[in-house]
């Protein structure tokens, strides 16, 4: 092992243990440091040794691959975060990172779908584990598909803490649930009738069914022991074909959008919504202040004695 890969291997593990980064956070973290270290290799330096004019190289070679800026920003946070653990720990005597400036990020609106089409997703999940011609292994599938739309847009969850759930979260007397999620922070959950129905259903399905008891929601047989989010991304977008929405459109993210913009057309708080993602700054949940602009001036349309009047 080369002195920077004892040194990233060492920056992760505190990431890990003091700051609670979950496993999908630390291993961006080692692709991206083990290839900015690739590139101080290249040019015959290390971390110990490299400075500002190698970190700025650095982000250059990036811009050439064509990286876009947010990639571009998220490998300068990731070099800095390293960096300032170095110094930290006595093993720079400086931080050469500090002075090096980012690319420029322009405001992207997040993709999401109208109230129509997530109502035309829910419907299709639900008349496709409805349809009497499955077989068990397909409507289970199908109810656990269901089953995952439903929360997710009742919930906003991320689609890691979404398939991560235990199978204790959700009971039918459950108004809400305590999650623990990315920085180890922890919030609480409310969930919808509906959403604990298709639940319900769902894990009635699997004990009828004679599956083993496990402590994941939904379970896998997979290494980590229960659904990935490609095994998730890749069901909705084949639900989506089947309903006619374009799949480009459709991912268990975009839903997780739709969940707080459809909050907030109908009246939600911005810092209400923050609580229910789950950031923890309101800058993250501030990329939604369309919403409410375009509710705003809604309202002066519809309510204002002048609004409807043409210049």
């Amino acid at each position: 092992m080369t002195i920077d890969a004892h040194h990233i291997e060492a920056f992760l593990e505190m990431m890990s243990a003091e700051r609670g980064a979950s496993a999908n956070t630390l291993v961006a973290y080692r692709r991206d440091l083990l290839d900015y270290t690739r590139h101080l290799a290249a040019v015959a330096s290390t971390a110990e040794r490299a400075g500002t004019r190698e970190i700025r190289d650095y982000l250059a070679s990036l811009d050439n691959r064509g990286f876009a800026a947010t990639t571009v920003a998220r490998h300068l946070s990731a070099v800095r975060q390293f960096h300032t653990f170095l110094f930290s720990e006595g093993i720079r005597g400086d931080d050469p990172s500090g002075t090096v400036e980012g690319p420029r990020r322009t405001t992207r609106l997040p993709r999401t779908l109208s109230v129509q089409e997530v109502e035309c997703l829910l419907s299709a999940a639900s008349a496709a584990a409805r349809r009497e011609s499955l077989s068990d292994v397909a409507r289970l599938r199908a109810l656990r598909l269901h089953a995952l739309l439903e929360l997710i847009y009742a919930t906003g969850l991320r689609v890691s803490e979404l398939v991560s759930l235990p199978a204790t979260a959700i009971g039918n007397q459950t108004p809400a649930f305590t999650l623990r999620g990315k920085g180890g922070h922890e919030r609480v959950v409310p969930i919808t009738d509906v959403a604990k129905r298709a639940a319900a259903a769902y894990v009635a399905a699997r004990k009828g069914g004679g599956h083993p008891a496990s402590r994941w929601l939904f379970p896998s047989s997979g290494n980590v022991g229960h659904l990935t989010r490609q095994a998730f991304a890749r069901d909705l977008k084949q639900l989506a074909a089947s309903a006619g929405i374009p799949t480009t459109k459709v991912s268990p993210h975009v839903l997780r959008h739709a969940f707080a913009s459809h909050l907030l057309q109908n009246g939600a708080d911005l810092r209400v919504v923050q609580q229910l993602l789950g950031h923890s700054d309101i800058s993250t949940t501030q990329i939604y202040t369309h919403v409410l602009e375009d509710r705003l001036r809604a309202l002066v349309v519809d309510h204002h004695p002048l609004g409807d009047e043409t210049g």
